[in-house]
């Protein structure tokens, strides 16, 4: 689901039932901590009758009997209403906290679930949005927020309670501030929520520029870019600002005309209740309670308002995140798989077949989720084990389809891709997947050290196994050049190695999981002469006995594949032997043609 579409307005619970089962683990937790939330509201709401008491006995009276029992009684309730404060605030910091973890873990491992077509659809800062921000709110939700409500809601049906008791014609003239703050609640709620999910969907592009503009850095250098990065940033910030305002003024009239409210019902109690003490109705002690109600009843009210305005912000975080999590990959196993073969966390390894690494397209047409065109039009190809597969094409012409089907990162849009001669539908995809080694154009590698980063290709895998795989690839030689060997730290992203010696790193991790498939996805274009030899001389050792399908720039590195695919435009126009394509003298000859030419211009040159 893209993050542009639209929202529609939903009431403040919609999502929360979703949210149950993580709260539900911490309900003795939660019920421990209204509890005593109940128990220093009631404390809160009593302690006016001791001022009453002291009035209307002890200054009216004249006497001082009583006095300890009445300290005692006192003191007795301060401190039951300090250690319900502080181990209601406690036990909130605890909800928080766990609940914020169990959120992350629950939608970081969700995300790792998704296909691609989630990714390129949504950008990384939307998507951290959504695992820090979203998670965090809603976490402050269930236990500050909760926490507000239960005090305030008990406090204030506590002080009700006892107004009535005293005189019940004050209370009810009082009271009538309720449905005056319900009426300014819905008023500006409303349009405090608006705003508050446009805030929400700006953040998330401020924090897309932001992360653009870290991870980006060395291209908007290169292309000297800064004013508009900036420009583009600035823009948004200025939109936050605008609606932030906005958002800002409507919380400020709710504020201000909910004192407003409170400030008219004391106003009616002192007018109400001095008569009522002038004709001895009421006694002065009495009175003394209703204005310190009065007063206290300000505070509940307004944070109550504020309880409710940030259940208002947090339901834009509640919807996004409960969107993320009924968002359903393009690329699912099936119940049935799932049964007998696991899931991606909980793989069922003793059921895994050995795979061989055939391979077969079955009148297979491709259509990529956001595309309107057909990529692959009723396709069919058999790749027998041990098969070298090349693909070229023109930069752009759409090389990596075919790989991506066959590894699953999409689905077919018709017919079936045959693993071993079964659907590959029919088993999970983490089996495919451990069996597949992939080596990008761009390598990535993990902050940590290079044994670290190595036993991402099979975890438990011993320092003679990680030095085999770097002696296949010719890649031992990137251990003399560091202080710790194997233990050597490589920074975050490998920024403390060179691009060929990230790709031989990325090459080693590939075979070290010992695949039955191996893709190359133009592995040698972003690194020098020498190291692009190194790695095609390990190539042709480490494909043996394996399926491999290389993604190729240069033609050059791929004249001895067992079968050439010829892709423009995102299909796949020729197919055959290097030679047997040359004497057709068809796009790929001229393809040859021109980048032999053009290495014979720079080698003249």
């Amino acid at each position: 689901m893209s993050r542009d579409r639209k929202e529609t307005v939903r009431l403040p619970w919609f999502g929360i039932p979703q949210l149950f089962p993580y709260i539900r683990k911490y309900r003795k937790t939660l019920i421990l901590m209204i509890v005593l939330g109940l128990i220093a509201s009631v404390a809160d709401s009593i302690m006016p009758l001791f001022t009453r008491y002291a009035i209307n006995h002890f200054i009216a009276q004249k006497t001082l009997d009583t006095m300890p029992v009445f300290i005692g009684l006192y003191l007795l309730t301060a401190l039951i209403k300090m250690a319900a404060d502080i181990t209601s605030l406690n036990r909130a910091g605890e909800i928080e906290m766990s609940v914020n973890r169990d959120l992350r873990n629950a939608s970081f491992r969700h995300i790792q679930t998704l296909s691609f077509s989630y990714f390129n659809q949504n950008s990384v800062g939307y998507i951290h949005a959504r695992v820090m921000s979203d998670t965090g709110k809603i976490g402050e939700l269930v236990a500050w927020r909760m926490m507000d409500f239960v005090w305030n809601v008990s406090y204030l049906i506590a002080v009700a309670a006892v107004m009535f008791a005293l005189n019940a014609r004050l209370a009810v003239l009082f009271l009538l501030i309720i449905p005056a703050a319900a009426a300014v609640i819905s008023y500006f709620g409303r349009k405090y929520m608006a705003l508050n999910r446009e805030i929400r969907e700006v953040n998330s592009k401020i924090t897309g520029n932001f992360n653009e503009g870290i991870t980006g850095i060395r291209s908007i250098k290169t292309m000297a870019i800064e004013s508009v990065m900036e420009t583009d940033f600035c823009r948004d910030t200025e939109k936050m600002r605008k609606v932030s305002v906005r958002a800002a003024h409507y919380n400020s009239l709710l504020q201000t005309t909910m004192s407003t409210v409170g400030s008219i019902a004391l106003a009616l109690v002192l007018w109400r209740g001095g008569i009522l003490t002038r004709e001895a109705v009421i006694e002065v002690g009495t009175l003394s309670v209703f204005i310190s109600y009065a007063v206290g009843m300000m505070d509940p009210i307004e944070m109550l308002v504020d309880t409710f305005a940030g259940v208002i912000s947090i339901q834009a975080n509640i919807e996004r995140f409960t969107r993320l999590m009924n968002t359903e990959s393009d690329v699912a196993d099936t119940p049935e798989v799932i049964e007998r073969y696991g899931d991606t966390f909980h793989p069922k390894k003793e059921n895994w077949e050995e795979l061989k690494g055939d391979v077969e397209f079955q009148d297979v047409s491709f259509q990529y989720p956001d595309g309107k065109e057909l990529v692959l039009d009723h396709f069919s190809l058999k790749v027998p084990h041990g098969t070298n597969v090349a693909i070229v094409g023109e930069t752009g012409a759409g090389k990596s389809t075919l790989v991506n089907l066959v590894c699953r990162f999409y689905e077919p849009t018709r017919g079936q891709i045959l693993i071993d001669g079964r659907n590959a539908r029919e088993r999970s995809q983490l089996w495919l997947h451990s069996n597949i080694g992939y080596v990008l154009q761009t390598p990535h590698l993990f902050s940590g050290t290079v044994r670290d980063n190595l036993r991402y290709g099979k975890n438990d895998a011993t320092d003679e196994e990680i030095l085999e795989a770097l002696r296949l690839v010719n890649a031992e030689g990137i251990l003399d050049k560091l202080a710790n060997g194997l233990d050597s730290e490589i920074g975050e992203g490998g920024d403390q190695l060179s691009t060929g010696e990230k790709q031989m790193l990325s090459f080693a991790r590939a075979i070290l999981a010992d695949p039955r498939i191996l893709v190359l996805d133009e592995a040698t274009s972003s690194v020098d002469t020498v190291t692009e030899k190194m790695i095609q001389n390990a190539i042709s050792t480490v494909i043996q006995g394996r399926t491999s399908f290389v993604i190729a720039h240069r033609l050059s590195t791929v004249i001895d594949a067992d079968v050439i695919l010829v892709v423009k435009d995102g299909k796949i126009i020729e197919q055959g032997r290097h030679r047997e394509l040359m004497r057709k003298k068809g796009f790929y000859h001229s393809l040859y043609t021109r980048q032999f030419e053009e290495a014979a211009l720079n080698s003249m040159g």
